[in-house]
C-alpha cells in the first residue's frame, strides 16, 4: 500500500526532526519545506495527502501560503500550526477552510491524531462502524422475531435507519448488503405485525392503538396553539424517516428539536387516504360519510386531494377552535416574492399549514425519467438528491425567516415510500385502481400469500364502492402487476419508489416539533 505523503512547512523545520522521524516510523512519507515559496512549488509539482503549515514564517506568511496552496490543490487538507492564539488569525485560517488548527509546541500524539482524523478517518470509520453493526446484528435479529408492540417496532426501525446512514458513509459495501437483508427480514415481520394487529386497533375501546394519521392535529398541533404559540405545519409529502434524518442537520442550524417521534400512517399509505385523514382528523370512511362533498372515489390518482383546506376547517370547527388559519400548497420552487408573501401570511395567522410535494415529485420523476433514475440510483443517492433540493430551495429561505420571527415549526408527512423489486401478479376488473402497492375492487384474484386482504373495509374505516369491494395491500418490496404485458410492466416499475402498501418505510413516519434558536 502506498505510504500517505505529508508536506511539513516550517521555517524552523530542523527543530522538528524528532517529529518527522516519529511519523516516518509510523509509516508516513514526510517531505519538508522551510518557507512558503518552496511549499507552493512542491505542491505545484507533486501530490500530498496532507500539509502542515506554520503560520508565522518570514517572507510569505502561512495564510498567504495557504491561499496559493488552495488555488493549486483545493481538496488537500491543510493543518495550520502557530504560536499565536489570536482570534483573528484563527478566524482567517478557519475561513480559508483549513482541516485543523494546532498551537505550538505540538507533540507527536497531537500530530498523529490530526493525521488519523484527516487521512485515515474513512478507513477507521468503516472499521469501527462495521464492527459496531456486527455486534448489534444478532441483537436486532432476535428482536425482530419477538412479539413486538408498535413502540418497539419504532425503536427497531430507528436502529435500522441509524445503521443505514452510518454504513452509507463507510466503504464496506458488503455490510450494506447484510443490512439490506436484515431490513427485508424486519419488513416481513412488520408485515405480519400489521396483518395481526391493524384491524384490532379500530375496535371500540381499544386503548393500544398507536398515534395515527387522524390524531396528528389534535395531539401534536393544537397543543401548541393552546400555549399561545404561532405554529407553522410543514407537511412534506412522501418523506421517509431516513430522509428526515438527512435533512435535520440543516433544520438544526436554525431550530432546536423540541421533540422527534414516529407515528403510524394509515392504510393505504397513499396521499388520498392518509393526508385527507390527517387534515380531517377522521378516518377515510368517516370523511366519506360525514363530509361526502369533500371525498372523491379512488379514481386512479385523479382529484384526490382537492379539499384539504376545507377538511382542516371542519376539524377546527369540531374542536371549537377559533384560530386564524393560512393554508398553502407548493413545491418550494423559487418564484418572485414567494418567500416574502408566505412569510407575511404566516406572521398574520395563528396556524399556518404548507404542503410541499417536491420529494414526491422526485420519486415520480425517478420512475419516469432515466436521468433522475441515474442521479438517484440507490437509497443514499435518493437521500442526497432530496438534501440537495432542500438546501437550495426557497422553502429553506422561508424557514430561516420563520426562525428569525420566533415561529414554532412542526414537520411531518402523510406516508413514506419503499423501493420495490418483486412483481406480484394480480387480476382485477376495469374499475380497479392503478396504484402498485394496494388494490381495491371486486373479485381481486392473486396467488401470493404475502398479501393483506381486507374483505370488509368498514372494519378498518375505509370506504367501499359497493358491498363486494375489498382491499389488498402488498408487503415489503412487492408490487402488483397485471398478467397482460406482464414482463414490460414488471421491468418498468422494478427498482422504483412506490407507496400504498405495508412496510416500515411507508408506515413508520416522522412528526417533529422545532423551536427557533433565537
Amino acid at each position: 500500500m502506498t505510504k500517505p505523503r505529508i508536506l511539513w512547512t516550517d521555517d524552523e523545520i530542523d527543530l522538528l526532526r524528532a517529529h518527522i522521524i516519529f511519523l516516518q516510523e509510523k509509516g508516513y512519507e514526510v517531505e519538508t519545506a522551510n518557507n512558503g515559496l518552496d511549499a507552493v512549488e512542491k505542491v505545484s509539482k507533486s501530490y500530498f495527502d496532507i500539509i502542515f503549515l506554520d503560520e508565522n514564517m518570514p517572507g510569505m506568511t502561512g495564510l498567504e501560503t495557504l491561499t496559493q496552496i488552495k488555488a493549486l490543490s483545493p481538496n488537500v487538507p491543510v493543518v495550520m500550526i502557530t504560536k499565536s492564539e489570536e482570534e483573528n488569525i484563527m478566524d482567517e485560517a478557519v475561513g480559508a477552510k483549513i482541516a485543523d488548527y494546532l498551537i505550538k509546541p505540538v507533540n507527536p500524539k497531537q500530530i498523529l491524531l490530526t493525521l488519523k482524523k484527516n487521512i485515515d478517518q474513512k478507513r477507521l470509520v468503516t472499521e469501527k462502524t462495521t464492527s459496531k453493526y456486527q455486534m448489534q446484528f444478532t441483537q436486532i435479529g432476535m428482536q425482530i422475531n419477538d412479539r413486538l408492540t408498535f413502540d418497539e417496532w419504532k425503536e427497531i426501525y430507528k436502529k435500522l435507519v441509524y445503521w443505514e446512514l452510518e454504513l452509507s458513509e463507510s466503504e464496506d459495501s458488503g455490510m450494506d448488503q447484510i443490512l439490506e437483508m436484515q431490513k427485508n427480514d424486519a419488513n416481513n415481520a412488520f408485515f405480519r405485525f400489521i396483518k395481526e394487529n391493524y384491524e384490532e386497533w379500530f375496535q371500540s375501546g381499544n386503548k393500544d392503538r398507536p398515534l395515527m394519521s387522524p390524531d396528528i392535529f389534535k395531539h401534536r398541533i393544537f397543543p401548541h396553539l393552546d400555549e399561545g404559540k404561532k405554529t407553522f405545519v410543514l407537511v412534506v409529502d412522501n418523506l421517509r424517516y431516513d430522509q428526515w434524518r438527512t435533512l435535520s442537520p440543516v433544520f438544526n442550524e436554525y431550530f432546536h428539536t423540541k421533540s422527534e417521534e414516529l407515528y403510524c400512517g394509515i392504510l393505504p399509505a397513499a396521499t388520498m387516504y392518509a393526508r385527507n385523514s390527517m387534515f380531517a382528523g377522521l378516518m377515510p370512511s368517516e370523511i366519506e360519510r360525514i363530509y361526502p362533498q369533500y371525498w372523491e372515489d379512488d379514481d386512479n390518482e385523479g382529484h384526490k386531494n382537492q379539499h384539504e383546506m376545507e377538511l382542516l376547517a371542519t376539524q377546527m370547527k369540531r374542536f371549537g377552535r377559533k384560530e386564524s388559519v393560512y393554508f398553502e400548497k407548493g413545491t418550494g420552487i423559487k418564484k418572485d416574492r414567494w418567500v416574502t408573501d408566505n412569510l407575511n401570511n404566516i406572521l398574520e395567522n395563528d396556524l399556518s399549514v404548507m404542503v410541499v410535494n417536491f420529494v414526491d415529485m422526485i420519486s415520480h420523476a425517478r420512475t419516469e425519467m432515466e436521468m433522475i433514475r441515474e442521479l438517484a440510483n440507490n437509497e443514499k443517492a435518493y437521500r442526497s438528491l432530496t438534501l440537495s433540493w432542500f438546501k437550495n430551495s426557497a422553502l429553506l429561505e422561508l424557514l430561516k425567516g420563520l426562525a428569525e420571527n420566533n415561529i414554532r415549526v412542526v414537520v411531518t408527512t402523510d406516508h413514506g415510500s419503499i423501493r420495490v423489486d418483486n412483481p406480484v401478479k394480480i387480476i382485477g376488473d376495469r374499475e380497479t385502481n392503478t396504484n402498485l402497492r394496494y388494490k381495491l375492487g371486486k373479485n381481486l384474484n392473486y396467488k401470493s400469500k404475502h398479501i393483506y386482504e381486507v374483505r370488509d373495509p368498514r372494519r378498518i374505516f375505509l370506504p367501499s364502492r359497493n358491498v363486494s369491494t375489498s382491499y389488498v395491500f402488498a408487503a415489503n418490496a412487492d408490487f402488483f402487476a397485471y398478467p397482460n404485458n406482464y414482463n414490460y410492466y414488471a421491468n418498468y416499475y422494478k427498482d422504483t419508489f412506490q407507496h400504498g402498501g405495508i412496510s416500515m418505510e411507508e408506515l413508520i413516519i416522522p412528526v417533529v416539533t422545532l423551536v427557533p434558536k433565537k
